[in-house]
């Protein structure tokens, strides 16, 4: 029998983890009030995300085993290798020290569109490309959040002094 890959043991990790998170969601105290109980919303999710590890389960065994890697390990080679998720975290970071100036509206358009330059083209019809996408998906998800469902969501310094 041929060895596994890491992708096949992280999908069988996750999925006992989503079986876990499941049965504690049986825990969960039934409130009086309301239409839907406080088990729904969490247990939805997790059928969700126990179907996409299932289908990462079965991606990952087709795969087969991982192959050796030619280069040796050294920090440049780990730097350069996991870059984009360094990226990633560093600009959320970022952004959430920055969120009580900023707030949610012109800090999450600043983190999709650094997300977008950073990880993507830079060419000029590009970073216009970014900058749409930033605007037009962040304010749309603002607005959903703060008129359609009511959620208050972090104004920052700039809104309340304006």
């Amino acid at each position: 029998m041929s060895r596994i890959n890491r992708d096949t043991y992280i999908a069988i990790f996750l999925m006992v983890a989503w079986c876990v998170f499941l049965w504690a969601s049986f825990d969960i105290r039934q409130i009086d009030y309301g239409t839907m109980g406080a088990e729904v919303w969490p247990r939805g999710i997790l059928v969700i995300l126990f179907g996409l590890t299932a289908v990462y389960l079965f991606q990952s065994i087709k795969a087969g085993p991982d192959v050796a890697a030619d280069e040796p390990f050294t920090i440049g080679n780990w730097l350069r290798k996991y870059q984009n998720p360094l990226w990633c975290y560093g600009l959320y970071f970022i952004f959430l020290l920055t969120l009580p100036v900023f707030g949610m509206l012109i800090g999450g358009i600043a983190l999709v569109f650094c997300l977008l330059t950073v990880l993507g083209e830079r060419t000029p019809r590009f970073l216009m490309i970014h900058a749409a996408v930033a605007v037009i998906s962040i304010t749309g998800m603002w607005a959903l959040f703060t008129f359609a469902l009511g959620v208050i969501l972090p104004q920052g310094m700039i809104f309340t002094t304006l």
